[in-house]
């Protein structure tokens, strides 16, 4: 294979022939370069546009600190203390929720890890990480999947923000209440209102590119362990300095059954991010940031984290007697209005920070990657934030069947992707990219496959998915259920290692820098 790495090329934007189609006619045009060797890899238009391009290795601006934020903000998320929680209601006591969280940051510091060292190396968004295992146009599979989880769950997380907000604003203008009577497609005028603020400002952040992300979330973090550690302390002096627990505590197998399936349920809820974690580290400045950041943001703050939620949820049932559900249940006991007002707030800030990490990126670069010549990635946003906006997400939250049979389903399907991406990329390539093929619809690109579909893949995704529904669905599996993401990251992994074809080995195993074709991580 033709190593295009001496080959000298224009960068984006400068007088370049037009690829694929355009006649190869000299214009101006903001598309990529061509690079001719043996025309391989004439990059297509409809695979790159500046915000899919692989970044440069140089000045990537994100830092161990930027990481470890990224998990500071959303560790700490309203969804996780209300599962962590849920714990304590099942029967655990405060050293086995430390334990139940502690087995799956172990788990997820080693998945995450190796996810983000994928990013790290390539450059690349999940969408076109995808395109190794599933072929240039068969990754738009795993892309709108993994969007259309993401996406849902944005409008849902903005709304349940909105209340929190329409709370703290009644709080300090008792006459907002009128608004909040009557509905409008199931909102009130005041709900409207506080929704729509939200999505704006979350709009307006991320329309700005990743690194007014990456400045938001290294603000929020702070902010939220600051905030948190403070209310678990003053429950905790509340309760005269005591903890307590329900004596109907879980022991012998049961117990440790529960723990384990804790730690289990605790890896799937970060089934998706296991996915895109790529999107952010692809600005990773380096190997240390990406291990550094884990390791202070996953297993150490995950542990701070199951310590503020023992001692929130031990106090308060010290207080009186009932098992909270969520910190929101605590700061609407604040008795001062102003430190309820300051809480609130930064539960907002909080929430902000994880939709825009977890469920607003990824949609944004699948539907980038369906469209490359049109959408960037603000023009995307946008599209995003818009279909947040139209599903009425409220009307979703509150229908269990929408949450377990659509989007338990659509979790469910998430890991089969992460197995058949990870065996592929880790066991069969042995981490040997050759990223420049990842932008060449040229019938001889390595990872054009057949007509550009890995069916493989697909075959080896479609076995594991169908296994991984089974055991979040059928009643017979019912025990098992929490461990659907599980069920199908292994099925895919080894279902694809075992249809895989292995063909020219060197060709495969090809290793070449996107370095002639990348953009600068801070463009």
């Amino acid at each position: 294979m033709t190593d295009v790495s001496s080959a000298t090329t224009p960068p984006p934007g400068d007088r370049v022939r037009a690829a694929e189609g355009s006649g190869g006619s000299d214009k101006i045009l903001h598309q990529p370069p061509v690079i001719d060797a043996d025309d391989l890899y004439d990059v297509s238009p409809r695979l790159y546009n500046g915000d899919l391009a692989p970044t440069k290795k140089a000045g990537r601006p994100w830092s161990g600190y930027n990481i470890f934020t990224l998990w500071a903000n959303d560790v700490h998320s309203l969804g996780n203390y209300s599962f962590a929680i849920g714990l304590f209601a099942l029967g655990l006591g405060g050293w086995q929720i430390l334990v139940s969280l502690g087995l799956g940051a172990v788990l997820l510091f080693a998945l995450l890890t190796l996810s983000g060292l994928m990013g790290l190396k390539t450059g690349v968004p999940f969408p076109v990480m995808s395109r190794i295992a599933f072929g240039i146009h068969g990754a738009q599979l795993s892309a709108l999947l993994r969007g259309a989880v993401a996406v849902v769950w944005f409008g849902i997380q903005t709304y349940l923000a909105s209340v929190v907000f329409r709370v703290a604003l009644i709080a300090v203008f008792p006459s907002l209440a009128s608004l909040d009577t009557g509905s409008f497609l199931g909102l009130s005028a005041l709900g409207w209102i506080t929704f729509l603020a939200l999505w704006a400002l979350q709009l307006y952040i991320v329309s700005h590119g990743l690194e007014t992300v990456r400045h938001y979330e290294a603000f929020a973090g702070p902010v939220i362990l600051v905030t948190l550690a403070a209310l678990s302390i003053w429950v905790f002096l509340e309760a005269g300095a005591t903890i307590s627990f329900p004596d109907d505590r879980l022991t012998g197998g049961e117990m440790w059954s529960t723990i384990f399936a804790g730690a289990g349920l605790w890896v799937a809820i970060y089934g998706t991010f296991v996915l895109n974690f790529c999107d952010f580290t692809r600005a990773a400045a380096s190997r240390k940031a990406v291990i550094g950041g884990n390791f202070w943001g996953i297993p150490i703050n995950m542990l701070l984290f199951g310590a503020i939620v023992v001692v929130l949820s031990g106090a308060q049932f010290a207080v009186d007697g009932t098992v909270i559900a969520s910190p929101a249940d605590v700061v609407e006991t604040i008795p001062s209005t102003i430190l309820l007002v300051a809480a609130s707030l930064a539960l907002l800030v909080l929430t902000i920070a994880v939709n825009l990490m977890a469920n607003f990126v990824a949609p944004i670069y699948a539907l980038a990657n369906l469209a490359p010549k049109h959408l960037d990635f603000k023009r995307a946003a946008l599209i995003s934030a818009i279909i947040g906006l139209v599903i009425l997400p409220w009307n979703l939250y509150n229908s269990p069947a929408v949450i377990v049979y659509f989007l338990g389903g659509l979790g469910a399907l998430l890991g089969p992707l992460f197995g058949v991406i990870m065996a592929d990329y880790w066991i069969l390539r042995k981490a040997r990219i050759d990223v420049p093929a990842l932008f060449t619809e040229n019938p001889d690109g390595v990872y054009h496959y057949r007509n550009g579909v890995n069916p493989r893949a697909i075959l080896a995704f479609a076995i594991a998915a169908v296994l991984a529904l089974l055991v979040a669905f059928l009643p017979a599996w019912a025990g098992f259920a929490g461990l659907s993401w599980f069920f199908g990251a292994g099925g895919g992994a080894i279902a694809y290692l075992l249809v895989a074809k292995r063909g020219d080995r060197q060709r495969e195993l090809a290793d070449v820098s996107g370095e002639d074709i990348a953009v600068a991580a801070t463009h």
